[in-house]
């Protein structure tokens, strides 16, 4: 461990999902299921070594996600870029709790603590909570939460 680690910032989000780890990784790793609660389309399903690119409702533009690992109903990691230019990794892990519940942790990071570095923990981690409750209401409760739910005019411009 460097001297510099105490420094990093690092997102955590989680939420139990009653539902399966099987059923919550696939609405993870197929983009026909995740455009019903997270992105408006994606080029592929979440292999390890794939690049796919995900469009949100909210933008015109495609954001490349390179997946690294993949875990059948246990953990994904991916690497995207951020605003700034950089890239970050994600992982999502999956940790079934009894038959039909799943807790599900995202994880990103890492950045230095700064101001930059505070206002990506800041957007990101509503980023990754918005995506927990919306996975949730659409496996659970079969609802989009993500339509119409942001004003354009309030999102952050790419630098």
């Amino acid at each position: 461990m460097n001297m510099e680690t105490g420094k990093q910032l690092q997102i955590k989000a989680k939420l139990k999902i009653q539902k399966p780890a099987h059923q919550v990784f696939e609405a993870i790793a197929d983009p026909a299921l995740m455009a019903n609660y997270f992105i408006a389309k994606g080029t592929g399903r979440m292999e390890e070594g794939a690049t796919l690119y995900w469009q949100f409702p909210e933008f015109e533009m495609q954001f490349p996600v390179r997946v690294q690992k993949v875990e059948s109903d246990k953990y994904l990691s991916f690497l995207w870029d951020d605003v700034d230019g950089t890239q970050t990794k994600v992982e999502i892990t999956l940790e079934p709790k009894g038959d039909n519940d799943t807790l599900v942790q995202v994880t990103e990071g890492t950045k230095e603590n700064n101001e930059p570095g505070v206002q990506w923990l800041a957007r990101n981690t509503e980023g990754w909570a918005n995506f927990l409750a919306c996975l949730k209401a659409f496996l659970e409760y079969g609802i989009n939460l993500r339509k119409g739910a942001f004003d354009l005019s309030q999102l952050p411009e790419k630098e």
